[in-house]
Order: C-alpha cells, then sequence, then structure tokens
C-alpha cells in the first residue's frame, strides 16, 4: 500500500486535489481510500463545525468504514483548553490509518488546516507523514510572489524529514497563470523541488455558496431558500450614496451585497444588477418591497444581527466546501487533475 500526505494551508484546496487524484486513482484501476487524521474545520457562528471532508469523501469513493475512522481526531483552534478532553492519541490514529489501508492500493491523507497545526501534540502533517511512511504533496494557493516564497520555504523544510512528490499550485488567478507557469515553476524546479500542476481558479469550485454565507452568520433567511447553492464571486458593502453605490454594483457579479435593512434604496438597485444574496446586517427588517422584488428575482436575502464590520470579517473567513450531493464541483475537481495536474508522475513516484 502506497499513500500521499497532502499538505497546505486554508482555502489552498487540498480537499480539491484529494478528491481529483482520488477519482483518477480510482479511474485507473486501483483500490483507493482516504483518511484526515486530523479535522481542525472552522466552526459557524451557530458552534457547528463542518467537518465533511471525510462524509463527502466516503460517499465519492464508496468507502464502508464509519467517518469517525475516516477522521478519528477533531481539534479547534483552543484545543489545549478543552476541560477534561481526552486527546486521540498518535497510536489510535495509527490503528485507524492500518484500519483504512487495508485491502488498498493508495490512501490520499488530507492534512490539518495547516501544515504546523498540532506541533505541541506531536500531530502535526509531517510528523503524521513519518510515521505513516508518506510522499508528501503540498499544495500552494497563488495570490502573490509570496506564494513562491511560501512553496519554497516549506518544501525546504519537509524534505528534509521526508520524500516530497512534489507541489501543486492550486487556485490561480487567471491574471498569473502565465506568471506561475513561466516564472514560479521554474524557480521551484531550480530550488530542487517538481511542480506537479498549476491548476486555475474556477468558480464553480473556489467560490462559497450563499449557504456557506447563511451558516457562518447564523442568519435568518427570509426569501430565496430554494436558491442557496447559488455561487458567490465577489463582496460589495452598500455603505455609500446611490450614485457612487451603482457603479459597483453593475461592476461586480455574482455577488453579496452587505447593508442594513433600512437602506431599501439600495436593496433594490442591487437586485436589478447581478446579485447572489442580499446581506442585512443590525437586525433590521427589510421594506416589504425589497422582499416582494428578491422573491420575483430568486435572490436569497439573509438577515443578521451582528453589525456590517462583524459581518464583513466573518465573510472573509468562509470557504467553499464540497459536499456530496455537488456534482458540478466534484467533476471540476476530476477534470482539473486530468487537465492541469502530472498525475502520470505520481503514479511512477508511487511505483503504482
Amino acid at each position: 500500500m502506497k499513500n500521499l500526505y497532502i499538505i497546505g494551508n486554508p482555502d489552498s484546496g487540498k480537499t480539491a486535489v484529494a478528491l481529483g487524484l482520488a477519482l483518477k486513482f480510482k479511474e485507473l484501476g486501483y483500490r483507493v481510500g482516504y483518511f484526515k487524521p486530523v479535522d481542525t474545520g472552522r466552526k459557524s457562528a451557530s458552534g457547528k463545525i463542518p467537518g465533511g471532508d471525510a462524509v463527502l469523501m466516503k460517499h465519492v469513493l464508496e468507502m464502508e468504514a464509519p467517518v469517525g475512522l475516516i477522521s478519528p481526531a477533531k481539534a479547534g483552534p483552543s484545543y489545549l483548553s478543552r476541560p477534561g478532553a481526552n486527546m486521540t492519541s498518535l497510536r489510535e490514529i495509527r490503528s485507524a490509518f492500518d484500519e483504512i489501508s487495508r485491502d488498498c492500493d493508495v490512501v490520499l491523507v488530507e492534512g490539518a488546516i495547516y501544515p504546523y497545526a498540532m506541533s505541541s501534540v506531536g500531530l502535526d502533517p509531517l510528523t503524521l507523514a513519518r510515521e505513516f511512511g508518506s510522499q508528501i504533496i503540498t499544495v500552494m494557493k497563488v495570490e502573490n510572489d509570496f506564494s513562491l516564497d511560501q512553496a519554497i520555504f516549506y518544501n525546504r523544510y519537509m524534505a528534509q524529514r521526508q520524500t516530497l512528490a512534489g507541489t501543486v499550485f492550486n487556485n490561480v488567478p487567471r491574471p498569473l497563470l502565465a506568471k506561475t507557469e513561466g516564472v514560479f515553476k521554474p524557480i521551484l524546479e531550480e530550488a530542487g523541488f517538481k511542480t506537479l500542476g498549476v491548476i486555475p481558479s474556477r468558480p464553480e469550485i473556489s467560490a462559497p455558496t450563499v449557504s456557506e454565507y447563511q451558516e457562518r452568520l447564523g442568519a435568518d433567511v427570509l426569501v430565496g431558500q430554494e436558491n442557496m447553492d447559488r455561487l458567490v464571486e465577489d463582496v460589495v458593502v452598500g455603505a455609500m450614496t446611490m450614485e457612487s453605490a451603482l457603479t459597483y454594483l453593475r461592476r461586480a457579479a455574482n455577488k453579496a451585497v452587505v447593508l442594513g435593512g433600512d437602506r431599501s434604496d439600495l436593496a433594490l438597485a442591487a437586485l436589478e444588477t447581478h446579485t447572489s444574496v442580499l446581506i442585512l446586517t443590525g437586525g433590521l427588517y427589510p421594506n416589504v418591497k425589497v422582499l416582494a422584488r428578491a422573491g420575483e428575482k430568486g435572490v436569497p436575502v439573509l438577515l443578521t444581527h451582528q453589525d456590517t464590520y462583524t459581518v464583513i470579517e466573518m465573510l472573509g473567513q468562509v470557504s467553499r466546501h464540497l459536499k456530496p450531493n455537488d456534482q458540478a464541483g466534484i467533476d471540476v475537481a476530476r477534470d482539473n487533475v486530468n487537465r492541469y495536474c502530472d498525475w502520470q508522475q505520481l503514479v511512477k513516484a508511487l511505483e503504482l
């Protein structure tokens, strides 16, 4: 049995890469398993931890193992402060991994939210990769030149302790695609590390949905419940005059518009543009005309009691989580590996 440990930062797209590779290996006829030793999912306002990666992979790979075995440990940002909590041990995680990997040709292991998470208790991704004898893939979200620096920094550190299969540059914005291919990739290879893929950003798999915004805010849905799966590619704050707002509203597509419930003029104007959701802050219930027009347009309207500043901060923490019923997103993950990743190199490196 061979295994790959996929390590990266938040929103780098580790799960999507793991999903695409798992489907590719399965298509090639290999018996594929998935394991997420430590789930450090973010909490929503309601206190619910998404933790859906294990559920997703269990469904897609038709795994018989229970979710609790696929992802045996849970840890939040204050995991050391949980009173009386019995932390999952390395021995228990190893036992779960052995159970999952039984009868598998290859297992995709997904790292925690940060490459250094759980280092204080010896359950960080690098320590676990050494325990499992994994080859490591680093997944890096490309935002600017520092993204390349981060890739080299992580790779240099990890290469001293474990075998590296290579790096996948993921969620690359269109304006940075040519630079990633023509500049980042050669520099990374000059540093002695392989580039396994350069995957462009695709809204179908990178943009959050209205439902994920609603869950994070714990907001009430006033209308538009049937369209909670709409994608949100931009956020516009309605804290301006009508004249200024119209320019921004027309410029941004598939957007969330955040404004007070008393700004009916802005809300109605936003509904005449490409708006995915209205988010009303401060607990101010909107004018009935706003709800009527939103209902006609099929635009969800969310009501939250937080102030606008707090809402913007919370929305910045929302990322896309693929779900078992998101066939479009699953298909994109598969397509990304087929089109943009050197999966043949991985098959060779793993000696499958």
